[in-house]
């Protein structure tokens, strides 16, 4: 089912004893984060989104941690759980009338998907224009978080940022972390690699003086999601969010920018920014845990802001995980699978663990049928998109469950020879990454944990593996309870 806004994805959590109300006051300046911080580990049910309704010095409530857990994830995305996503993807790859190039075309494969359902649909008075602001637009209104001791100032941390190619019009929506510096000003946080810093390269390239921008703040959750998924350049987030909400996103024009933002948006930021203009952005406290350091960005220039009536302000905060950005990067893990195992068919399953923060490890197993396989699937996997940045690929037998991390690193403890499994290569890194000498590149580690064949020089016995026998097992599981085990 296709939320209609975030109100009644809300609504929803609540029916399911998914969201707790929170009516004390609390700031906004470091104690939200705390809060959220410790229920974002919580194991079980305590483990919830939060709505803090009494926000000191603000008569707006915060909302943080909604993609917190597996199953709030499934619910954002109108689902049971979120392979069914990617099942959906499978059946389509199935169909006899997709060729092959549509199969690799992730660009022709979602439109064919859902046909016109894919596409937005743009409407006028939109419920995010309730409120117009052109005179003196302020963000000192809303609840903008200061998420860690260390950090530049506030940030608005779940920020969707629209902006259009000046050469191809075509519109990218993406999340870039947003510092306020004032009341109409914030920092454009758009990694090198990313779309928006290529549109705004280009609009320089063009001699343009600047870029339109906008910005929505607490969207239909699918909304929020697209906007955080590895697209291909040309993908339309709105047409990916479309197909996975199995329902047209509506869209509205803009105020003052030539822009369109989801319509039942909570909030939106219209402005520019200049293309010559930079100013010192963060120390930010980022997901790997550490503070990502000061620099210097693009600077978001406000003209006007709309919002609903009653708006409620969607954030979220990052740091040692898990935290909610975790399962988000997990939904993007399993979505996407289906797509991975088309281009690198021998793939079975992947895991990119919380720990591993998304971009530092991916555990991968494989369908190996030749020598060397699981280096030429190392160096595949590293020149796909956004999994460049992945800094140790990890490569195990089919019959391994990368999801049972202590079971992988079982096989890599026992089973390499560091001479020959280990793969050392030179390529980019996350900009986040702390740990390489030259910023935005560095040294990526391939560990080969499949068993070794002789044709890759493994002269000696390979020992098999302990198992007990099928009709041992099934005989004591059918007396465990006479045992007196529970």
């Amino acid at each position: 089912m296709a939320f209609k806004d975030l109100r009644e994805f809300i609504s929803a959590l609540e029916k399911r004893g998914l969201l707790k109300r929170i009516q004390a006051e609390v700031d906004c300046a470091l104690e939200i984060t705390e809060i959220t911080d410790r229920v974002s580990k919580m194991e079980g049910t305590g483990n919830v989104a939060l709505l803090f309704e009494n926000v000191k010095g603000y008569n707006m409530p915060v909302l943080i941690n909604a993609f917190g857990t597996m199953e709030r994830m499934a619910l954002a995305l109108g689902v049971e759980k979120v392979d069914d996503v990617a099942d959906e993807i499978r059946s389509l790859l199935r169909l006899p009338y997709i060729s092959f190039s549509h199969k690799m075309d992730l660009v022709s494969l979602i439109p064919m998907a859902r046909n016109a359902l894919c596409f937005p649909k743009y409407v006028s008075n939109a419920p995010c224009q309730e409120v117009v602001i052109k005179d003196n637009p302020s963000l000192d209104k809303f609840p903008i978080l200061t998420c860690w001791p260390g950090d530049g100032g506030p940030f608005i941390t779940l920020p969707l940022v629209f902006t259009k190619n000046p050469t191809t019009d075509k519109r990218n929506v993406g999340m870039y972390r947003l510092q306020k510096y004032d009341a109409r000003t914030t920092g454009m946080h758009w990694h090198i690699h990313k779309n928006g810093a290529e549109n705004f390269r280009d609009a320089k390239a063009q001699g343009k003086t600047r870029i339109e921008a906008a910005v929505a703040i607490g969207t239909d959750p699918v909304l929020t999601y697209a906007a955080t998924a590895p697209l291909p350049r040309d993908i339309d987030e709105m047409v990916f969010a479309g197909f996975l909400r199995h329902k047209s996103v509506e869209l509205t024009k803009c105020v003052t920018v030539d822009i369109e933002v989801p319509a039942t948006s909570e909030i939106v930021l219209e402005g520019y920014v200049d293309v010559d203009e930079t100013r010192r952005e963060g120390p930010f406290g980022d997901h790997t845990g550490y503070y990502s350091l000061a620099d210097d960005y693009p600077v978001f220039h406000i003209q006007c802001i709309t919002h609903r009536k009653n708006p409620i302000y969607a954030a979220t905060v990052v740091g040692k995980p898990p935290m909610e950005d975790c399962y988000i990067a997990k939904a993007t893990e399993r979505i996407f699978l289906p797509l991975l195992q088309q281009m690198i068919p021998e793939i079975v399953d992947i895991n990119l663990p919380l720990t591993g923060v998304f971009h530092n490890c991916a555990m991968v197993s494989i369908k190996k049928s030749y020598p060397q396989q699981a280096k030429k699937v190392m160096q595949a996997i590293w020149g796909m998109g956004q999994m460049m940045f992945t800094k140790m690929i990890i490569v195990v037998d089919a019959h391994v469950n990368v999801q049972d991390e202590k079971e992988v690193w079982w096989r890599v403890f026992n089973n390499i020879d560091a001479r020959q499994d280990l793969v050392l290569v030179d390529g980019p890194l996350d900009v986040l990454d702390h740990s390489s000498p030259m910023a935005k590149w560095g040294t990526k580690i391939g560990i080969d944990a499949t068993k070794t064949w002789p044709e890759e020089g493994h002269t000696r016995e390979w020992p098999d593996e302990i198992r007990m026998t099928d009709e041992v097992r099934e005989r004591v599981t059918a007396r465990w309870k006479e045992l007196g085990f529970e």
